[in-house]
């Protein structure tokens, strides 16, 4: 395995599962470290960060959710939760702490690794380009919406946006693309790395969030039925 092999971090208390990404993960190529619980792998990402981590919601010790939250505070690292729960409400708690994703047990450890390359491939688009608008690409702005790509920081009617690093690609996107309906597999395919055959609501809900966010801006997201979304900008009062 090369020294540039892509490291990942396994958390999770169940011996077969773990071992069985590991296994696969390693396969591909992947310079894997697995734990027993989110504090050890917490303990190691604090001494030695990783390139990817993926995290049973159900541990002892410290939950998935509060190691997700614990690593979103100190890095925009990828993460994969795992549940053996399928609850919307587990799956909506999971990215609102600004997970990439969510596995439900039993799963496919092939389609696991499939969904971890389709982030890496995401992550380098994000690394390569913006979208390409022909602009100075240090701040992108649309109505009072105004996204920084190298600092990572936007805002909204003057007031600084939270966003988690699914958040901030997306609206990236659509500033980069201020004029067009952007269609849910494009979405998917650009930021996630997603084919059209792969089912996940992670543009939805992404979405959704965004609009919560943007509440107090002029800025909206659209629906255009059937296909996907379209940024609104209301004009200001005179």
């Amino acid at each position: 395995m090369g020294s540039d092999a892509k490291r990942i971090y396994i958390a999770d208390d169940e011996t077969n599962i773990r071992e069985a990404i590991q296994t696969f993960l390693e396969n591909d190529g992947y310079s894997v470290s697995a734990f027993e619980t989110g504090d050890a792998l917490l303990e190691r990402f604090q001494a030695s960060p990783c390139d990817l981590c993926i995290l049973d919601v159900m541990m002892p010790g410290s939950n998935g959710f509060a190691v997700c939250k614990t690593l979103r505070e100190v890095s925009t690292v990828p993460i994969i939760m795992l549940t053996a729960r399928d609850s919307d409400l587990d799956y909506a708690t999971g990215l609102s702490l600004g997970s990439d994703d969510y596995f439900t047990k039993p799963f496919s450890a092939m389609a696991l690794v499939m969904r971890v390359k389709a982030i890496f491939r995401r992550i380098e688009f994000d690394r390569q380009a913006l979208p390409d608008t022909g602009k100075n690409k240090t701040e992108l702005s649309f109505g009072d919406l105004t996204l920084s790509p190298d600092s990572k920081t936007a805002a909204a009617a003057g007031a600084a946006l939270d966003l988690t690093p699914n958040e901030f690609s997306l609206l990236c996107y659509m500033l980069g693309n201020p004029d067009k309906a952007i269609s849910r597999d494009e979405l998917l395919n650009k930021l996630w790395g997603f084919d059209s055959e792969v089912e996940t609501r992670a543009a939805d809900d992404t979405v959704r969030r965004l609009r919560k966010k943007l509440r107090g801006s002029r800025v909206s997201i659209d629906t255009v039925w059937g296909f996907g979304f379209r940024l609104k900008a209301e004009e200001p009062d005179a």
